[in-house]
């Protein structure tokens, strides 16, 4: 790579990591080339980015982005994945590493926090950007009736509360 190819590139490194949430840093120490392409292809159909760089040059697009505090953990084989959903990626790249020991998650950071590989499974458990947005909805669809009827089941117990003190103190007058 020549020194303006560098520039170029640590430039788009930089301006993807101002867009994204979260990054995670892998080891990819001993993968195929089958194996890449496999992660590759995995990681698009979740929305993610999926890129090995030069840690020198990933250091330098690191600097002064919230993602900063990642750059101790380029050492060596590493790989960079990134998306805007950050439960995608770790559950993508987790996926592959239980079926592929040659590919080992190292850690991330999701805005300014910095996760380590615990933090990282944590992410993953958590239930999609699409899943909770399917939550939401059927929550919002739910029958208005039905709602109506949650609201006003406390009104009628105090109501019917208030009933049989009347008709207790009917019997008592009489």
């Amino acid at each position: 790579m020549e020194r303006t190819e560098k520039r170029d590139f640590v430039a788009s490194l930089a301006g993807v990591f101002a867009e994204t949430s979260f990054v995670l840093v892998a080891q990819n120490k001993g993968l195929t080339v089958a194996d890449v392409s496999e992660l590759r292809r995995r990681m698009r159909a979740a929305g993610a980015t999926y890129k090995v760089a030069k840690n020198r040059l990933a250091t330098l697009a690191l600097a002064g982005t919230r993602f900063q505090g990642i750059s101790p953990l380029l050492k060596g084989p590493t790989a960079l994945a990134w998306s805007k959903d950050p439960v995608a990626v770790a559950k993508t790249a987790l996926e592959f590493a239980k079926a592929n020991d040659k590919f080992v998650v190292l850690g991330g950071a999701i805005g300014n926090q910095t996760l380590d590989v615990a933090g990282v499974k944590a992410l993953a458990e958590l239930p999609s950007l699409e899943t909770l947005r399917a939550q939401l909805v059927g929550l919002i669809q739910t029958p208005a009736t039905r709602i109506a009827g949650i609201l006003q089941a406390p009104g009628g117990q105090v109501a019917r509360v208030l009933a049989a003190y009347a008709k207790k103190d009917e019997a008592q007058a009489a």
